[in-house]
């Protein structure tokens, strides 16, 4: 499970098998048992949300737009 970045308790991350064939690129965030994925393109929304409450996806959504581009470089160092 490579981890793009850690911010305000919550891991940024992918999984290395993700789906056959590859999803697009999205990113997972967890914390304290809580998880979402969002989509980053072509533009981020959010797919799915267990756990967090309104407010703390909105953040999340503003943290994943604000760091597109590192998601989408460390997607492709990771899958090619």
């Amino acid at each position: 499970m490579p981890v793009v970045f850690r911010l305000e308790g919550f891991r940024f991350h992918f999984y290395s098998d993700e789906g056959t064939p590859l999803e697009p690129i999205h990113i997972h965030v967890a914390k304290a048992g809580a998880d979402a994925k969002f989509w980053l393109f072509p533009e981020v929304l959010l797919a799915y949300n267990r756990g967090f409450d309104a407010r703390t996806i909105q953040r999340l959504m503003s943290i994943v737009e604000a760091h597109v581009n590192e998601i989408e470089e460390a997607w492709h160092g990771h899958f090619g």
